[in-house]
């Protein structure tokens, strides 16, 4: 596990609009890059979808000099085979280009993660042929990579998205960069 190496770890369900937030500042806020780690919000118990305070996200989005946040008609989304996907990905080295693709097909063009054709634009935004993606995310690998990676979030002490887990330090919330970037800062 990368948390043992000194890598940090960023946890994060594609579902979640401070994940968002956090994945497109995780990469240049942090002074070495973290493994990203696609797990299911719910079965962390991590709140995911509502209720959020969608007026402080979306200044959040404009302070961060995003897009602006455009929200998903069916809300909350249902993130579970996006987030095989995104296993997928990892799998193939390509999570970090999947999973932003991911998230900008959510919160910038308000499309919905619950539907296949999302997901697989993203993965063709990726570079990940949709045949592809259709038949890996059918493996029992895959499904339990997802699982595996729940249960590392758990022995992590991981409780709410995002987090970033630095050796057996854990920080959480829309500003774990800052915190982990103050401690690796310190490290080296």
């Amino acid at each position: 596990m990368a948390a043992d190496s000194g890598q940090p770890v960023f946890y994060y369900d594609l579902g979640s609009p401070e994940c968002y937030l956090v994945a497109e500042t995780v990469m240049t806020g942090l002074p070495v890059a973290p493994e990203w780690e696609p797990v299911l919000g719910r079965s962390l118990g991590a709140a995911i979808g509502d209720p959020v305070d969608r007026a402080l996200i979306e200044r959040r989005a404009v302070e961060l000099e995003l897009q602006a946040v455009r929200w998903p008609r069916t809300w909350p989304p249902d993130t579970r085979e996006a987030m095989l996907v995104a296993t997928f990905a990892k799998r193939a080295g390509r999570a970090v280009a999947f999973s932003l693709a991911a998230f900008r097909q959510a919160f910038a063009a308000g499309r919905d993660l619950g539907d296949r054709d999302t997901v697989l634009l993203a993965g063709a935004a990726s570079e990940m042929h949709p045949a592809a993606i259709l038949k890996g995310i059918a493996t029992r690998s895959v499904r339990d990579a997802l699982d595996a990676a729940v249960q590392r979030a758990r022995a992590a002490r991981i409780h709410s998205l995002p987090a970033i887990q630095v050796g057996d330090l854990v920080f959480e919330g829309e500003r774990c960069v800052e915190s982990a970037a103050a401690l690796l800062g310190a490290a080296v």
